[in-house]
C-alpha cells in the first residue's frame, strides 16, 4: 500500500462553528513523508502546524492546535472533521492553508470535506504507507466517567458508547462499533453532524464559543428534542458523530492506526490524552508498513455527495 496525496490543489470557503470567522481553506499536494501540515497563511511569517498529539492545546468542544510563536499563541480550531475526512480517504501527505483561526464547519459533518478531497483527486506516491500498530493495552480515564482504551487488533476498530439524559437520546443507540474501512466510514459515519444543546448556548457565547453555530451546520437540541426541521440523518446520528470525531482526533498520531479503540463518554480531551499516553510508552506501539503483505485496513474507492 502506497502513500497518498492530492492530485490537484483545491479551495473551499466557510465559517467557523465557534469563532464565526470566515476562512478560505486551500489544500495542496505534498511530497512523500510530509505528513499532514496545517499552515496559517494570514499571519506573517506563515506558521506551520505538522500534526502531532502534542500540538493539541485546547479541547473545549473541539480540537484546537496551538503554537507559541515569539510569546504569542497562534491557533487553528475545530480541525477534527477535516482530519477525520483525511483519515477516511487515507491521505498521508497534504498542506492545508487557512486564512483564519478556525476550520470552516461546513454542514457539521465530514461529508463536504470528503467531496472536496475527491474533487481534487487522489494520487498514489512511490513510497510505502506507514501505520501505527498497537502492541499492548493503553487506557486513560477522567473524573466524569469517561474511559478510552487502545488494545491490539489487526485492523482498525472503534467501539464508542455515549450517555446523555435527554429525550432526544431515548430512541437512539447509545453504542456503536465501526470496523474501519473507507467504505464503512463513508457509509456509516461521514454524514453524521455535530450536535449541541440550546440550554448551553448563552454560556458558550459568553466564552466566545458557538458564535457561528446554527441549525444549518449542527443538530440543535431543546428541552423536548431535535429542533432541525429535517430531523436526524440517521436515528443513531449522535453516536455516529462521536466516532467521526474520534477518527479525526486519533489521526493526530500522524499515521493510520492498526488497533482497537474503545471509549465510553470520551471527547476531544480524553482522545488526545490517550494518544499522548500511547506515545509516552515506546513499548506500546510500533511504526510498520505492509509492503510484503496485505494491509489490515481497506482504503477503497467509495464516493460521497456533499
Amino acid at each position: 500500500m502506497k502513500q497518498k496525496t492530492l492530485s490537484n490543489k483545491i479551495k473551499a470557503k466557510g465559517v467557523g462553528l465557534h469563532t464565526g470567522h470566515e476562512a478560505i481553506l486551500t489544500l495542496h499536494p505534498a511530497p512523500i513523508n510530509t505528513g499532514i501540515v496545517f499552515r496559517r497563511v494570514d499571519v506573517d511569517p506563515i506558521v506551520e502546524f505538522p500534526v502531532s498529539p502534542n500540538l493539541v492545546g485546547e479541547t473545549t468542544l473541539c480540537t484546537t492546535i496551538v503554537r507559541d510563536i515569539a510569546g504569542s499563541k497562534v491557533k487553528i480550531a475545530t480541525i477534527e472533521h477535516l482530519m477525520s475526512a483525511l483519515a477516511g480517504v487515507g491521505i498521508d501527505n497534504v498542506y492545508i492553508d487557512i486564512t483564519s483561526d478556525e476550520v470552516p464547519i461546513m454542514d457539521g459533518s465530514a461529508a463536504h470535506f470528503l467531496f472536496l478531497l475527491q474533487a481534487a483527486g487522489i494520487e498514489l506516491q512511490d513510497a510505502p504507507k506507514s501505520f501505527l500498530r498497537i502492541l499492548k493495552e493503553v487506557s486513560v480515564s477522567n473524573d466524569k466517567g469517561g474511559v478510552a482504551t487502545f488494545t491490539p487488533y489487526e485492523g482498525f476498530k472503534l467501539n464508542f458508547s455515549i450517555e446523555f439524559d435527554h429525550p432526544a437520546f431515548d430512541n437512539t443507540a447509545e453504542s456503536m462499533t465501526l470496523d474501519f474501512s473507507s467504505t464503512a466510514y463513508f457509509k456509516e459515519v461521514s454524514r453524521a453532524r455535530t450536535f449541541g444543546f440550546m440550554k448551553d448556548m448563552e454560556y458558550l457565547r459568553s466564552k466566545n464559543l458557538g458564535l457561528g453555530a446554527g441549525l444549518h451546520n449542527a443538530i440543535g437540541l431543546d428541552d423536548s428534542g431535535v429542533m432541525n426541521e429535517e430531523g436526524l440523518r440517521d436515528k443513531d446520528e449522535f453516536v455516529r458523530h462521536k466516532i467521526l470525531d474520534a477518527v479525526g482526533d486519533l489521526f493526530m498520531a500522524g499515521h493510520a492506526i492498526v488497533g482497537e479503540f474503545t471509549a465510553h463518554k470520551s471527547g476531544h480531551a480524553l482522545n488526545n490524552q490517550l494518544l499522548r499516553a500511547l506515545m509516552a510508552d515506546k513499548s506500546a506501539y510500533e511504526i510498520v508498513d505492509y509492503r510484503d503483505q496485505e494491509p489490515p485496513i481497506d482504503y477503497g474507492t467509495s464516493k460521497i455527495s456533499a
